[in-house]
């Protein structure tokens, strides 16, 4: 097998529900590709372009096939179709969201659509300057929700997962704390796809409302 950051990258992420992002380290990486270690730092020179290299390849997936809004399709499904796909690829691996949090995703696929998320806002109404705004708002929330999607697996803990109902409904004392103790029930009992898309939803709503109250100002 002919070795690449491409391949060393697919590697890694195979590794990542066994070992987890912490447990994540150049040498396992070569054992799975039953090479020695020196031999990626040919491609990937440490950790950090480890992590850029599998960015990159999530994103790349996530966005395989994006072309821009159908005649007729609304602006916002568009965001919400698009941003989901992103979602749906950190959520295909353990810390997926850890792994493209902070990283440095230089690839095609990324000015391409990055391009056509700012076309089709323009097209939409908005000026090139809230345009810019729009992607690394969507961006920025996509990833933090997976963040703590992905935490409430309760992975990291040896002691069994904080986050389980029962055990968060014996950690609040809920005559005390009522409200926050039905908010966390809530929370935690509710379709985690229905809770993203309100979210973004919510996301789009405010950014339309300020372009609008801007333009009209």
């Amino acid at each position: 097998m002919k070795i690449d950051a491409k391949v060393i990258a697919e590697a890694a992420l195979g590794l990542l529900d066994e070992v987890g992002l912490d447990g994540l380290t150049m040498r396992k990486v070569a054992a799975a590709l039953d090479v020695q270690a020196p031999a990626l730092y040919w491609h990937v020179k440490n950790k950090r372009e480890l992590l850029d290299a599998m960015a990159r390849r999530i994103f790349v997936v996530a966005v395989d096939g994006v072309e821009a809004p159908r005649l007729g399709e609304d602006w916002q499904d568009w965001v919400v179709a698009l941003t989901g796909r992103l979602r749906r690829s950190m959520l295909h691996y353990r810390d997926g969201a850890k792994v493209l949090a902070g990283t440095y995703v230089s690839d095609e696929a990324m000015w391409r659509t990055v391009e056509l998320t700012l076309r089709t806002l323009e097209d939409a109404g908005f000026s090139t300057s809230d345009a810019e705004r729009v992607f690394p708002l969507l961006l920025h929330y996509t990833v933090g929700f997976v963040i703590e999607e992905q935490a409430q697996s309760g992975a990291e803990y040896a002691d069994g997962n904080p986050y389980d109902l029962a055990r968060l409904a014996h950690a609040i004392d809920a005559d005390r704390y009522p409200r926050t103790a039905r908010m966390v029930a809530d929370l935690f009992d509710t379709d985690t796809d229905a809770e993203f898309d309100h979210g973004l939803r919510v996301i789009l709503a405010g950014i339309l409302a300020t372009r609008t109250a801007s333009e009209s100002s």
